[in-house]
């Protein structure tokens, strides 16, 4: 599915609150796995938000498998799944199977072909038991992995995860990105944690909304590590 899947940005800028945020990308996005990285406030989110249709392009054009996801039709928005940051912005249900099941409800599945649809992807998870688990009784990585659930249930052709390990300990950000790695959907992922994207096929640093640079995670990455500890020194040398 995901060969072939190709996220296009032409000439798109954004601009929020007065300031421009992201400055007439152009990018051709057809890897397995890229990788987002960049400091705070370096668009990340931003073209997240535009690539899933969330936020619509002053300038330019985006097309997801050459789908429009400004246009927020039911095809447009199926094509692109997003895992928010912060599980409490993304639940909206009280427990886990009516969670899950929101989404193809909401697209038009009958109540009880949904139910039944939860149901075997928990099972498949060897989460079977979580059905009627109320939300608020779960772990952090377990709200994330139902979010997650949720996304998947809809069979998006392309999944924008942002800072999906962010405040999981060890054993569950291992075990959510052997989860990932066994995917079939071409993932984006945000990050700041560069080290959990050297397995990407491509890493793209974003600096104050243009492509500062783009290229393998082994190359990329260290350049990127190396950056930010010389903001750090010279943040440190203006504090002495």
């Amino acid at each position: 599915m995901n060969q072939s899947v190709t996220v296009r940005l032409d000439g798109v800028s954004v601009s929020r609150g007065g300031s421009r945020v992201l400055h007439d990308l152009t990018l051709s996005l057809a890897e397995r796995r890229i990788g987002i990285i960049g400091r705070n406030g370096s668009g990340k989110t931003t073209l997240a938000r535009v690539i899933k249709g969330l936020l619509t392009p002053d300038h330019g054009q985006v097309r997801v498998a050459g789908l429009d996801p400004s246009a927020r039709t039911r095809e447009a928005a199926a094509a692109v799944g997003f895992l928010f940051q912060n599980s409490d912005h993304q639940i909206l249900c009280p427990n886990v199977g009516e969670e899950i099941a929101f989404g193809p409800i909401q697209a038009g599945m009958d109540k009880d072909a949904a139910h039944a649809a939860v149901t075997r992807l928990l099972s498949a998870q060897g989460v079977a038991d979580w059905i009627d688990r109320p939300v608020v009784a779960l772990s952090e990585g377990q709200r994330r992995l139902v979010c997650l659930l949720a996304v998947l249930i809809l069979e998006p052709r392309v999944l924008i995860l942002d800072e999906p390990f962010n405040g999981l300990d060890i054993p569950t950000r291992r075990g959510l990105m052997a989860f990932l790695e066994d995917l079939p959907q071409q993932i984006l992922i945000i990050s700041h944690d560069v080290e959990s994207l050297h397995d990407a096929d491509r890493l793209l640093w974003l600096e104050a909304g243009k492509i500062h640079d783009d290229g393998p995670p082994p190359l990329v990455g260290p350049r990127f590590l190396k950056a930010m500890d010389r903001a750090a020194d010279i943040r440190a040398e203006g504090a002495a």
